[in-house]
C-alpha cells in the first residue's frame, strides 16, 4: 500500500503539473490568438483563451501510467480508461480548432464507449434492477448510452466559469471517498483522486473570472472519464451505480430537463443555445461566480449525503436517487431550464459586441 505521505505528494504533483500545463497552454493561446470569441450564445463578454483541458488530459493520463507501473491499476482497466479518454480528447481538440460535423463527433464518442464496454463490460445485474432489466446485452447498451450522454452532457454544461471543472472535481473526489469507505478498489479510488487533482490544477485558472476555458477537449474528456470510472467501479460491485448518478445530479437534471423541453417544443435541440437553468441564473445574477458556488453548495450539502446513504444501503439506492433528484427537477424548472431566452439573439449579440475588446487588447492585458 502506498504510504499516505507519498500518495499526498503524488496527488499534489498531478495538480501542480496540470496548473503548470494550463499556464503554458494559456500563453500559447494568447500568443497565437486561440481565443473563444463571444457571440449571441455565449455567457461571457471578453475573448478568452481556450484549450486548457489539454492540461487535465495530460496530467491525468500521466497519473494513470504511474498507477499502472505501480500495479495499482490492472492493464485492462488502465487501457480502457486511457484509450477511450484519448479518443474523446483528440476529437474534442480537433473540434475546438476546426468545428467538426456532429456526425463525426458522435461516431468517435460511440467508438470510445464501445472500447470501454468491450474491456470492462456493461452495468452489472444488481444495477440493472433499478431499471427493471437484466443481462449482458442490456447492461452493455445502458453503459454505452451513459458514456455517450455524459460525454456530451459535460460539453453542454461547460458554459460558465468554473462550473464543469468544479463539478467534475466534486464527483471524482466524493466517489473516491465513498468507494474507499465501503471497501472499494484502491487503484480506482486513486484514479478518481488523480482526476480530481488534475481538474483542480486547471480550476485555479478557470475559477471566475476565468483566465482560460477548457474547450471540448476538456469537457468531453471529463464527462467520459467520470462515466468510465463509474462503470469500472460498478464492475467491482463495491458500490451501486446510483451513487454516481446522485453525485452528478445537478448536471444530469439541468441538461436532461433542458433537452426534453426543447425537443417537446420542436426546437432544433442540436443547435447551440442558452436555455439551461444555470445560464438563466447567470443572466439573473449578472455574474458567474454565485451560480458556480451555488452548484457546488448543492453538491456538498444535498447530494453528497444522499449518495452516501445509497452506498450504505444498495437495496434502497433507487429510492434515494429519486429522493435526491426530484427536488432538483423542480428547482431546474423554476430556474428556467429549457425556457427560451428572454432576449433575442440580435440583442445579445449587440451587447456582446459593445463589450468586446479587440483581440490585441485582450492579449496585451493578459500578458501584463
Amino acid at each position: 500500500m502506498i504510504h499516505a505521505l507519498g500518495l499526498s505528494l503524488a496527488l499534489l504533483l498531478v495538480g501542480f503539473a496540470a496548473w503548470v500545463i494550463t499556464g503554458a497552454v494559456r500563453r500559447h493561446a494568447l500568443h497565437n490568438a486561440v481565443l473563444d470569441i463571444p457571440n449571441a450564445r455565449s455567457s461571457h463578454a471578453v475573448p478568452t483563451p481556450r484549450g486548457g483541458g489539454l492540461a487535465i488530459v495530460g496530467a491525468y493520463l500521466a497519473a494513470l501510467a504511474l498507477l499502472l507501473s505501480l500495479r495499482a491499476l490492472d492493464l485492462r482497466t488502465a487501457t480502457a480508461l486511457a484509450g477511450g479518454g484519448v479518443l474523446i480528447a483528440v476529437v474534442g481538440y480537433l473540434d475546438d480548432r476546426r468545428a467538426l460535423p456532429a456526425s463525426a463527433r458522435f461516431a468517435v464518442h460511440l467508438l470510445a464507449a464501445l472500447w470501454v464496454v468491450a474491456l470492462l463490460g456493461g452495468l452489472t445485474d444488481s444495477s440493472l434492477r433499478t431499471f427493471g432489466l437484466q443481462g449482458v446485452f442490456a447492461g452493455s447498451v445502458i453503459a454505452i448510452l451513459a458514456l455517450t450522454w455524459m460525454t456530451n452532457l459535460f460539453n453542454f454544461m461547460d458554459g460558465i466559469d468554473g462550473i464543469a471543472a468544479g463539478e467534475a472535481a466534486f464527483i471524482a473526489a466524493a466517489a473516491a471517498l465513498i468507494d474507499w469507505r465501503h471497501g472499494g478498489d484502491p487503484g480506482l479510488d486513486l484514479a478518481m483522486l488523480a482526476l480530481t487533482a488534475a481538474t483542480v490544477g486547471f480550476l485555479i485558472w478557470n475559477w471566475p473570472p476565468a483566465q482560460i476555458f477548457m474547450g471540448d477537449v476538456g469537457s468531453g474528456f471529463l464527462g467520459f472519464s467520470l462515466a468510465a470510472l463509474g462503470i469500472a467501479v460498478n464492475a467491482r460491485a463495491s458500490m451501486p451505480i446510483e451513487v454516481f448518478v446522485i453525485l452528478g445530479g445537478v448536471f444530469l437534471v439541468d441538461a436532461t430537463v433542458t433537452l426534453l423541453r426543447r425537443v417537446l417544443r420542436g426546437d432544433r435541440w442540436y443547435e447551440a443555445h442558452r436555455s439551461h437553468a444555470y445560464q438563466h441564473l447567470v443572466r439573473r445574477f449578472g455574474a458567474h461566480r454565485p451560480v458556480t458556488a451555488v452548484v457546488l453548495l448543492i453538491d456538498l450539502v444535498w447530494l453528497f449525503p444522499w449518495a452516501w446513504m445509497a452506498a450504505e444501503s444498495s437495496a434502497r439506492a433507487g429510492w434515494f436517487t429519486a429522493a435526491a433528484l426530484a427536488p432538483l427537477v423542480v428547482l431546474a424548472l423554476a430556474c428556467g431550464a429549457g425556457r427560451r431566452e428572454e432576449q433575442s439573439a440580435s440583442t445579445s449579440a449587440g451587447a456582446a459586441r459593445s463589450r468586446r475588446p479587440p483581440p490585441q487588447e485582450i492579449v496585451g492585458r493578459h500578458k501584463q
